[in-house]
């Protein structure tokens, strides 16, 4: 009888031991190009990231993985997992403004909530600058960080800035803001240009902080650590000058101080032996803003962010798990920020979220009626299967602008930016009457249709058969759209939003 009560409390030990949560850990660089991190550049660029490598090498690779053109569109994809078009996320206009994340649309760390984990979002936000766009506001029990791109908020220090206080008061940025699910929102002060050099040490060390605090009440937890590097303009401390061995390089130096950050909060799980039941993933949130080089990140894909391109949109991303993902695995399947809600949902024990929420979801006093637009990828990262669901991705710019579409292997672009350097930003997309077409496996560079002395005539040959399943494509996210149109209109930086404003006023 003995023998027999020692053989259960063995066996359910190791039941509750296989079914105990993993720990989710999310870091998003900023503005990082697909060859700034070694893993891809393999050295090329004179400096090495070795600890972003290491979740590279002790997991997961993704060569085809696709961010969004922006900030706010790519943060808004990962956080929901719908695409950006459907909740009006593709960018969210000047501070004050009503465009944020709405109540209406769960986050992953509401959905993670009545699976007992506690929830924290540390460094840039950019979904929304009202207190009802903060994360505390949605799922999450702590937020530390700043809620604008970092040229914004060093304008206040121009020297043409107004002086007037009421104008601050109206149009100004806020500052970095620390806030509690159920506490006051705390204004730390201003992202200064003299705090950009270390206010990612603050955020690493707020995240790392929560850490510690959930290993201590044995709670699982969700952090996402967005750090302000790459986007410009960088600011380096006299501490960091020069740690990358290219002298006089900010850029690098920024970047090895960035990998030294991601480094910290890895040592911490080793530190508190939860580095092997803890995901982790790495990625960012669109594409380089090459136009600003020096101070500005590379890809070998065409265009850069806020384009139709690849450059814009395709991102580098790496995810390790412990004894779930085989180290060293590579996929060239295509893969999305929006695909990572039903496949962590689904990695914590919950693999139907996205029909839940289709039929309505219910947690606490809230139910939830959305569209996801990710996959549940969980299988092909833990090589059950060598095939992603998801087999296209819709390319959307800022405005709301379908831009491009991918199927397989096959990209039709509608409408592209041939404007260059920070023209991308000013410049209209130019409406194509007939798409361009690329094959991203024989030409993944988007070369073709400038240095192909053959492109017409190869093009010509199959425009017409290749069209088809793109249509068939559109058409079905556009059923989806009548049951589940976009929450919202995008921000407008132009004079569109406000004379609306004034018509309706009338």
């Amino acid at each position: 009888m003995k023998q027999f009560t020692i053989s259960v409390f063995v066996l359910l030990s190791c039941l509750a031991y296989g079914q105990e949560k993993p720990n989710i850990l999310v870091i998003f660089g900023d503005d990082i190009g697909y060859w700034n991190l070694s893993y891809n550049n393999r050295g090329m660029m004179g400096y090495m990231t070795p600890n972003i490598d290491r979740i590279a090498h002790e997991g997961m690779i993704f060569t085809d993985y696709y961010a969004e053109q922006s900030c706010t569109a790519g943060r808004a994809a990962f956080i929901t997992g719908q695409h950006p078009f459907r909740t009006g996320l593709t960018k969210v206009g000047m501070p004050g403004a009503p465009q944020g994340i709405q109540k209406e649309d769960p986050t992953l760390a509401e959905l993670l909530k009545p699976h007992g984990y506690v929830t924290g979002q540390f460094g840039k936000n950019h979904l929304g600058d009202r207190d009802e766009h903060l994360p505390t506001a949605h799922g999450f029990d702590e937020f530390f960080g700043n809620l604008y791109h970092l040229n914004a908020e060093e304008e206040p220090e121009n020297v043409d800035y107004p002086k007037d206080p009421q104008f601050a008061k109206k149009w100004g940025p806020r500052g970095v803001i620390k806030s509690t699910a159920d506490g006051p929102v705390k204004d730390t002060g201003p992202l200064t240009k003299k705090r950009m050099e270390t206010i990612d040490g603050e955020f690493t060390d707020a995240a790392i902080d929560f850490i510690k605090k959930s290993h201590r009440g044995k709670q699982p937890f969700f952090v996402w650590l967005n750090t302000s590097r790459m986007h410009y303009f960088t600011h380096i401390s006299d501490k960091n000058k020069g740690i990358s061995g290219e002298g006089g390089n900010f850029y690098s130096d920024g970047m090895v101080e960035h990998d030294n950050h991601v480094g910290k909060v890895l040592d911490a799980l080793e530190d508190l032996k939860i580095d092997d039941n803890t995901i982790v993933i790495y990625s960012t949130d669109n594409g380089p803003h090459f136009n600003e080089w020096p101070d500005g990140g590379i890809t070998p894909f065409r265009g850069e962010k806020n384009t139709n391109w690849e450059g814009g949109f395709r991102v580098p991303t790496a995810i390790r798990w412990p004894g779930k993902i085989k180290p060293n695995s590579v996929t060239n399947e295509i893969v999305s920020h929006q695909d990572w809600v039903p496949t962590l949902m689904a990695a914590i024990g919950e693999p139907n979220i996205k029909q839940k929420l289709l039929n309505g979801h219910k947690i606490g006093n809230t139910t939830y009626n959305v569209h996801l637009d990710g996959h549940n990828i969980l299988d092909l990262i833990t090589g059950k299967s060598d095939k992603s669901p998801r087999d296209h991705f819709f390319y959307v710019s800022d405005d709301g602008k379908l831009l491009a579409i991918r199927t397989g292997p096959w990209k039709a672009v509608f409408a592209e930016q041939r404007a260059k350097r920070f023209d991308v930003w000013r410049d209209p997309f130019v409406d194509l009457r007939a798409p361009k077409l690329f094959h991203l496996r024989r030409d993944p560079f988007e070369r073709a249709d400038t240095d192909s002395n053959q492109y017409n005539h190869w093009w010509g040959k199959r425009a017409g058969f290749i069209a088809i399943p793109l249509q068939e494509k559109v058409g079905e996210v556009l059923e989806t759209l009548k049951a589940y149109p976009p929450r919202q209109k995008p921000g407008s930086f132009n004079l569109d939003q406000i004379m609306e404003g004034l018509q309706e006023g009338q």
